[in-house]
């Protein structure tokens, strides 16, 4: 058979990208149509998203992808799109942004903390939310707004995450998918639904929280006058699942009961699947969360620091003179011998800033000698994420009483050998690592569900299948713990 097409619009925190799947009875071809970069931007001392920029970018992918499509003689079946969490754009009533959409690492959240804490303990809200603290949390965002910015909440209409906010400016409809409206604290752990009487005691404007919809359902058709490639005619905009954390979980090609997850990125994201949601006291002190994930399954996850506190390295060191690429220092710090170490999570590694000296002060700090050389801060970085996957797999095991036998590395940093080896060192169990591009994959197949039965002689519409067809596809590389290794999480 002839290849379908589909898009998928896939945003990180660094960079997004345009995609284009082709589906066929080989499998699945991925084929990245435009690349573009993504960050925060400081403006009066506080962060925002580029967004004019951002969906600028996004409109020229979407007409490149329209290019490609035609090339082949082929329409585009549907587009997805998935991003980061909690970020969210108000609309009046027109339906115009009233403001630039803040960025999630914007110093103003922690004035939303003590008003929220004020109203509700963080111990009630887990169990109203199920959400580890993150001072982020969408409505940490929504009472700052409040105290900063309350004539611009009072003029606000609807509420829309980031992916939300895209496909209404594509289709003209207000829609909320569920996973990433998970992320908020607004929807309730159980129901799924919006947490009304929650809303109601953090003062909350309940009349701005748009309708719900599952991945798999549509936001529209695509019908933005800047998107008129002829082969995007009648594309419709589905709904994935649109928190990116949320579909690269989906694209775990070998996730059982046995098995932990970790999506490697900006952020380090570690959990497991579940079929409820983990309240007890371990999952609360441990600080895990509970997310919407595909076919009504709970994320029961960690959210700790990640490749950032290389991306950032990696920016001071270039703005220094000192030009290095993310292989030549895994190379370099595969070494380096430094014994340093950080605790990857401490606040003062969350801000954009010279990360190099941060890394040397935390260590000093705290009675070891600080690296010296990127080949060692690098190792450092390495090392200590290393140590925070062993320890966050031994908080999942109290919390859920599961044993974990192997964990699963998906996105860019599954391509981090050195890494990879460590975590499995250190965690004690087999890791397997990949597809690097599990974010995309999982968008293209939550829509793929709703345009093949089965294909390759494996059933798209049942996770499993999924998961099988990604993990023939997409085989991971396999990583053990050395023999001189007595890692055990």
């Amino acid at each position: 058979m002839s290849g379908a097409i589909f898009g998928a619009i896939d945003l990180g925190a660094s960079s997004g990208r345009v995609m284009a799947g082709v589906f066929s009875d080989g499998g699945l071809e991925l084929v990245e149509i435009a690349r573009f970069p993504n960050g925060p931007v400081e403006k009066n001392g506080s962060l925002f998203w580029d967004f004019e920029a951002l969906f600028k970018a996004i409109k020229a992918g979407l007409n490149q992808l329209g290019e490609y499509a035609a090339a082949r003689e082929s329409n585009i079946v549907s587009i997805g799109i998935d991003t980061w969490a909690v970020d969210y754009g108000l609309l009046d009533d027109a339906g115009n942004l009233l403001a630039t959409p803040r960025h999630y690492r914007d110093e103003r959240n922690l004035l939303g903390v003590s008003a929220v804490h004020g109203l509700v303990a963080q111990e009630d809200l887990y169990q109203e939310n199920g959400l580890q603290f993150l001072p982020f949390n969408t409505l940490y965002q929504l009472a700052a707004e409040q105290l900063q910015n309350a004539e611009l909440l009072q003029k606000a209409k609807t509420m829309l995450l980031i992916p939300d906010l895209i496909a209404f400016l594509l289709t003209g409809q207000k829609r909320a998918e569920v996973t990433n409206a998970s992320t908020t604290g607004l929807l309730d752990v159980h129901s799924h639904k919006w947490n009304l009487e929650l809303c109601k005691k953090l003062n909350m404007p309940i009349e701005i929280l748009p309708e719900l919809i599952q991945p798999g359902e549509t936001y529209g058709i695509l019908n933005n006058a800047e998107v008129n490639h002829p082969a995007l005619d009648g594309t419709k905009i589905v709904a994935v699942a649109s928190h990116d954390t949320a579909s690269a979980v989906l694209a775990v090609p070998n996730l059982d009961e046995h098995g932990a997850y970790l999506s490697s990125g900006t952020w380090s994201l570690i959990g497991v699947e579940t079929d409820a949601p983990v309240l007890n006291d371990n999952a609360s002190k441990a600080n895990f969360t509970n997310e919407l994930g595909v076919a009504s399954k709970t994320r029961f996850l960690k959210n700790i620091s990640g490749l950032w506190l290389i991306q950032e390295s990696i920016r001071a060191w270039n703005e220094s003179g000192n030009h290095l690429t993310v292989a030549e220092l895994v190379e370099d710090a595969r070494k380096s011998t430094t014994s340093a170490r950080i605790d990857v999570s401490d606040p003062e590694f969350a801000a954009p800033g010279n990360m190099p000296a941060r890394v040397q002060v935390h260590v000093t700090r705290n009675g070891g000698i600080a690296p010296q050389t990127p080949a060692d801060i690098a190792r450092c970085i390495f090392e200590s994420l290393a140590d925070a996957y062993a320890k966050a797999l031994a908080e999942i095991e109290l919390a859920t009483g599961r044993k974990v036998k192997k964990l699963n590395i998906v996105g860019g940093g599954s391509q981090n050998t050195l890494l990879s080896q460590l975590a499995a060192d250190r965690c004690g169990v087999e890791v397997l690592a990949g597809p690097v591009e599990a974010t995309a994959i999982g968008n293209l197949i939550a829509q793929a569900q709703n345009h093949f039965t089965s294909l390759g002689g494996f059933d798209l519409k049942t996770l499993t299948g999924q998961r099988a067809f990604i993990n023939h596809n997409f085989a991971p590389t396999q990583y053990l713990p050395s023999k001189e290794s007595n890692g055990k999480h």
